[in-house]
């Protein structure tokens, strides 16, 4: 029997609605006849994010009701949280094989299938939230995922970002390159790779099986988004140096992926519905993490006094210097690991240009108020 859908909270239903109204007003024109006629298609939702989790479990959630909702009852999504149905890194596989038609994760969780799936999350030093949409919508991204995607029997899209995370936490102060050997951190995607080679060790973990690892003493360190999940998952409680800013992660995207064969057998009118859910929910995610990453940043430091310490410049320049070097292995992998690399690394150069004309003379013009001066 599928799980019974949380409700959303206030802020998440008001989302969800103006998401849905977005979906409707293109469904609408769309739908014939008005009214649908027979059982609905039910879809069967799998996350790779714990109930509850504020961000992403509220995107999984408002992607399944804006979807019934926009359908006018063809369709019927059932959401699963992870573990309940098929493992929370096993989404992918499921949805592959058809033991799902739906799932919403992130796509790096999957390297080991290929590594280029990683450069639809994120890759370190690479491109942030609105670089990588841009990337993806006009920059060829999408193509060379369906392709990617395809050879695993599934079809994906962008569904949100998380934008620039923090360094992590960690059981001691990072001064030096010398205070990642031995030390076991919880990182997935290439930048597990990344700290791999200066002789830390990597653990892949789902969000749910974080805190319970700290509290074994299984991991000594562990990153997860920033200040808007971290409180959720009390790690201020549990360590106490926070470190930024993430050298692994600079764009995290959150995505929603279907069988193949389940996405293609969809009538038209149901696959641009969710091609324009899937586009309003990469506005609504990203809004949520940008203003709400901000409002924890705060609460941590007047309710738990945590002040994050910058990762010293020696320490970012050599963690960028392998950065770079993992990243442009992956065009090693093959041919389709070689296009990839090509085309995000051409767009990398070509936005980054801009960028450093536009938005960062902007930010560094404006000004910001440091927050910890005072502490």
């Amino acid at each position: 029997m599928a799980d019974k859908q949380p409700k959303p909270t206030p802020m998440s239903r008001r989302r969800a609605l103006l998401a849905g109204g977005a979906a409707l007003t293109g469904a609408a024109a769309l739908a014939t006849p008005a009214i649908a006629q027979g059982a609905p298609r039910t879809i069967r939702l799998a996350t790779s994010w714990p109930e509850g989790l504020g961000g992403l479990a509220d995107s999984a959630a408002r992607v399944a009701e804006t979807i019934n909702a926009g359908s006018n009852g063809r369709l019927n999504v059932e959401t699963y949280w992870a573990g309940s149905l098929v493992p929370a890194l096993g989404v992918h596989d499921a949805a592959q094989n058809g033991e799902i038609e739906m799932y919403h994760a992130a796509e790096y969780y999957f390297q080991g299938k290929h590594r280029g799936f990683n450069f639809f999350t994120t890759v370190p030093l690479g491109l942030t939230t609105p670089e990588q949409a841009s990337w993806i919508k006009y920059g060829g991204g999408q193509e060379l995922w369906d392709e990617l995607a395809a050879d695993f029997n599934v079809k994906s899209f962008a569904c949100g970002g998380t934008g620039i995370q923090m360094g992590g936490w960690f059981n001691k102060e990072i001064k030096s390159m010398a205070d990642f050997e031995g030390l076991t951190m919880r990182m997935p995607g290439l930048g597990a790779q990344v700290i791999s080679r200066l002789g830390a060790n990597a653990v892949v973990l789902p969000g749910g099986g974080i805190v319970e690892a700290l509290f074994e003493g299984t991991i000594d360190a562990t990153e997860w988004v920033g200040p808007y999940n971290d409180l959720h998952f009390g790690l201020q409680k549990l360590l106490t140096n926070y470190l930024y800013p993430g050298f692994h992660e600079p764009g995290t995207m959150a995505s929603i992926g279907f069988n193949l064969d389940f996405w293609n057998s969809l009538e038209e009118q149901d696959r641009v519905l969710i091609e324009t859910i899937a586009d309003a929910e990469l506005t609504l995610h990203t809004a949520d993490f940008y203003g709400n990453n901000s409002l924890a940043l705060v609460q941590l430091q007047k309710e738990s006094g945590i002040t994050p310490s910058k990762l010293p410049d020696d320490v970012w320049d050599e963690l960028s210097r392998v950065s770079f070097e993992v990243t442009a292995s992956v065009a090693e992998d093959d041919d389709m690991g070689r296009r990839i690399v090509e085309s995000y690394e051409s767009y990398r150069q070509l936005i980054g240009s801009a960028g450093a004309i536009s938005q960062a003379e902007y930010l560094a013009m404006r000004g910001a108020e440091d927050l910890f001066a005072d502490v």
